[in-house]
């Protein structure tokens, strides 16, 4: 109970600028809250479908893979069955590889989506934090300069005290911002690398297979 007395004493001491500092903090949560859950459930399908093609992307079975692909909405399976149509039309690597490079280019949009944002939110808390900080000084200073001698030093200690709110409180809400987006960052780079890193092998294996045909005709 004093715990919570202390946090409602430290927000209305901070002054006004406390309240959009509050503000950013809770929208960061809600986007913080929001994307994590999104990059986890893509995390899971695309580690799932991954467990399933593996076999068929090792041995260039591209019959299965859009079978796999026709039963899933995993992103992994939608870049691998658009580069598979794609190589029906054309037998060049390069077309096959821009066609699942478009697929994991669209993907990335979705997958970044608001997080750039808790970034911002971070940038804009600290700087409402000095920003609020510094007007308290100078109404701090103005007041001090109209009061009683032997006041002043009391008088400025505690609205020093009351200012000083407004930047800690930014920094309690920046820090965490700046962790989360580089966790989310992190998070969206797995799910690319790993796109990419499948795409790749299965390239590969269309390649290996393809040169050992044409080893076979020549013997």
């Amino acid at each position: 109970m004093d715990f919570l007395n202390g946090i409602v004493r430290f927000l209305q001491e901070g002054g006004v600028f406390i309240y959009p500092i509050a503000f950013i903090l809770v929208l960061g949560i809600v986007i913080a809250v929001e994307r994590w859950w999104f990059l986890r459930s893509v995390y899971g399908v695309n580690q799932r479908a991954m467990a399933q093609v593996h076999s068929a992307v090792g041995q260039a079975d591209t019959a299965r893979i859009l079978q796999l692909a026709a039963n899933s909405a995993a992103p992994l399976l939608t870049m691998l069955a658009s580069g598979v149509n794609r190589l029906r039309s054309s037998s060049r690597r390069e077309d096959m590889e821009y066609a699942m490079e478009e697929v994991v280019l669209e993907y990335s949009l979705r997958l970044q989506k608001r997080t750039p944002f808790l970034a911002t939110l971070a940038n804009v808390a600290t700087l409402l934090g000095l920003l609020g900080t510094i007007m308290g000084l100078i109404a701090a200073f103005s007041a001090v300069a109209n009061a009683d001698p032997s006041e002043k030093a009391s008088l400025l200690s505690s609205s020093i005290s009351v200012a000083m709110n407004t930047t800690a409180f930014g920094l309690i809400t920046a820090i965490p911002l700046v962790f989360v987006h580089a966790l989310l960052q992190g998070k969206t780079a797995s799910i690319i690398d790993t796109m990419e890193m499948v795409g790749i092998k299965l390239m590969n294996s269309i390649a290996k297979q393809t040169d050992g045909g044409a080893d076979d005709k020549k013997a």
